[in-house]
């Protein structure tokens, strides 16, 4: 019994992250507010104001980490997800709106390799070839922060 407490705790803590929205550090974005995140992670916003592409980089709709993002981003379950990432994208093979990724380091080195990227990333690894994006203005860990784990 013990054991399974342990093991239950585990797969809890294990999808409880702290993520924060991250950008390529050639954008000028410091700060979104929530509805202008959800445009871009929904491909709804094709375009910065200073007119370079946005491309929305994310972990799979499938994984336990992305949660949280299903739940207050995307308002939405994995299949619906999906498919509003395979219509975003339709008719953008040269230049996707959401870009999936396998981890959370493949994620942090797309959006530093593309101009106009933004991503959502557990705040551990984030590194210096990113910048951290205000969020509804206010900064992973600080209290209020949207995509705060619980």
């Amino acid at each position: 019994m013990f054991w399974l407490f342990i093991a239950t705790a585990g797969v809890s803590l294990a999808t409880a992250r702290d993520l924060a929205v991250v950008s390529n550090k050639a954008n000028s974005v410091s700060a979104l507010a929530v509805p202008d995140l959800v445009k871009i992670c929904k491909g709804q916003t094709n375009r910065w104001p200073d007119g370079k592409s946005v491309t929305f980089i994310m972990r799979s709709p499938a994984n336990p980490a992305m949660k949280m993002v299903l739940e207050k981003l995307y308002d939405a379950p994995e299949p619906q997800v999906k498919e509003l990432v395979a219509t975003a994208n339709h008719g953008r093979a040269g230049h996707p709106a959401i870009i999936i990724v396998e981890s959370d380091e493949d994620l942090v080195n797309k959006v530093a390799s593309i101009p106009g990227a933004v991503g959502v990333v557990d705040v551990y690894s984030i590194n210096s070839s990113v910048s951290v994006v205000k969020l509804g203005g206010k900064l992973p860990l600080e209290p209020g922060y949207l995509l705060h784990g619980n």
